[in-house]
């Protein structure tokens, strides 16, 4: 093909031009490509601290109903769920939220001042655990049958914590007839919460007082049927009340993931209420 000296010029020019831009160009693909990979590998991590072994509320199977809210936090903020699994001893808020080693716990107190809490998402209560054939209706702290009975109580530690109904018992000199189990139990067993319900199915004790969720999930799965009652003053000492607000709690200055936990909670309440139900968690009255 003849070209002409116009137009090879005019080729030649356009020639060395795009070989001139050329190297520009393809910095600028790869500095977008750069930024398009980073965008995808810097997904949201939710990182939950949970126990690895405390059905109802957690496992490291994930089959506890604070396992199945951190989902739905995780779904609803578009974020990859983490765990970091910690048993829930002394110092847990201090070796887990407040160490910066992850972002919030799904159960906690509403009334706790290491963390900020959002609203509560559900109020429970202690309750009374009896074998249903053996017809203890009614009880109450004040009860005079409990003092002829054998009573089983949870206590946090072997620091001497203790929980609200031991401290009740305490106060009305019921010691003789009671049986401490610790509130964590045995690690080396599975569900070692549940050795209090176990107690009372076996007949080992004829009451035992336990928190409401905890009792809610495994009594059903007896295989004696248990009956379940509040315990009741639930305000027997200001300090030490039976009725209880769970909240999620986050570190104290991260505001926005408590904002955004807060909205998630109201907007899926009648989930959340469905999940509780699922686990037999009681509810006491606002």
């Amino acid at each position: 093909m003849h070209v002409t000296p116009a137009k090879a010029g005019v080729s030649l020019r356009k020639a060395a031009a795009l070989l001139h831009e050329i190297p520009a160009f393809a910095g600028m693909t790869m500095i977008g490509l750069a930024l398009l990979l980073s965008s995808c590998t810097h997904e949201r991590v939710l990182t939950v601290c949970a126990d690895p072994n405390n059905l109802p509320f957690s496992n490291r199977a994930g089959q506890g109903f604070e396992n199945k809210l951190a989902e739905l936090i995780a779904r609803e903020l578009h974020a990859r769920l983490d765990y970091v699994w910690w048993a829930q001893r002394r110092g847990y808020v201090r070796n887990t939220l407040n160490a910066h080693k992850c972002d919030l716990w799904p159960g906690v107190a509403s009334s706790v001042e290491m963390l900020a809490t959002t609203r509560p998402y559900y109020r429970s209560t202690y309750v009374f655990v009896t074998r249903a054939t053996d017809r203890l209706d009614g009880l109450t702290l004040d009860d005079p049958r409990l003092r002829r009975l054998r009573l089983g109580v949870q206590m946090v530690g072997d620091d001497g914590s203790n929980t609200p109904p031991a401290h009740a018992l305490s106060r009305r000199n019921m010691v003789a007839n009671v049986r401490g189990f610790m509130l964590y139990g045995d690690y080396r067993q599975a569900n070692p919460p549940a050795a209090i319900v176990r107690a009372v199915a076996a007949g080992e004790i004829d009451v035992g007082l336990v928190w409401g969720p905890l009792a809610g999930y495994f009594a059903p799965r007896s295989p004696v049927p248990l009956r379940l009652q509040p315990v009741t003053p639930w305000l027997d000492d200001a300090n030490w009340p039976m009725v209880y607000d769970i909240s999620v709690g986050v570190q104290k200055n991260d505001t926005r993931l408590l904002s955004d936990v807060d909205h998630i909670l109201a907007e899926h309440r009648g989930e959340i209420d469905a999940l509780l139900n699922r686990y037999g968690v009681p509810r006491a009255n606002p």
